[in-house]
């Protein structure tokens, strides 16, 4: 059970802001290049402040940029616009943001670098899985237990606590430790279902 299975009741309360923006002229690229864009901001202005403070930022962005996700697929699907160019611009988008955004961490003081470098590689590693998945299967799986959504969910509340609490700043590393092990639990998930659809 990840957060991605709420994704169809959150698209619902989006559907008529898609639906808008389709009326201006907006399209699923557009919207997907501006999510990233957009991280890539928010992330460089993480590290070039990198303040506990500011990090009250990054639960706020992480819901915007999840509901731009979710823009961009229903643009895509729901008026015609899915194309070999959009495909690629959401696989390399959702990874440069993820960095962008979840190497700030490792600003901090009290935070290990290494650690959260060896988080940002892994959740890299968890979105290939689920390509190699859809290759192998037509299938892009989505397995967690820790999928986007939910490694948004859980550093945008790492950043909200490290924000109003500075001091819970020293449970940070071990966090991340946890991240790294549900991430590799991810991985192993999507190839073994992966394993299990070519066995079928």
């Amino acid at each position: 059970m990840t957060l991605y299975n709420v994704k169809p009741e959150f698209q619902k309360l989006l559907r008529p802001l898609v639906v808008r923006l389709h009326g201006l002229g907006i399209t699923a690229n557009q919207v997907t290049l501006l999510a990233m864009l957009a991280s890539v901001f928010v992330g460089g202005l993480l590290v070039a402040f990198p303040e506990p403070l500011f990090f009250v930022s990054l639960p706020v962005f992480l819901f915007l940029r999840m509901a731009m996700n979710a823009i961009d697929g229903m643009l895509a699907r729901e008026f015609n616009q899915q194309s070999t160019l959009g495909a690629l611009l959401n696989e390399v988008g959702d990874v440069v943001s993820d960095a962008a955004l979840y190497l700030a961490f490792s600003f901090l003081t009290g935070i290990s670098s290494w650690l959260v470098v060896l988080v940002v590689l892994l959740a890299l590693l968890t979105e290939f899985c689920g390509i190699v998945a859809q290759t192998l299967t037509n299938a892009r799986s989505y397995r967690g237990p820790l999928g986007k959504s939910d490694r948004a969910f859980l550093f945008g509340a790492l950043g909200l606590f490290i924000a109003l609490w500075p001091q819970s700043i020293v449970f940070a590393n071990s966090v991340f430790g946890v991240a790294a092990l549900l991430l590799i639990w991810t991985c192993i998930n999507r190839c073994y279902s992966t394993l299990g659809s070519k066995n079928d």
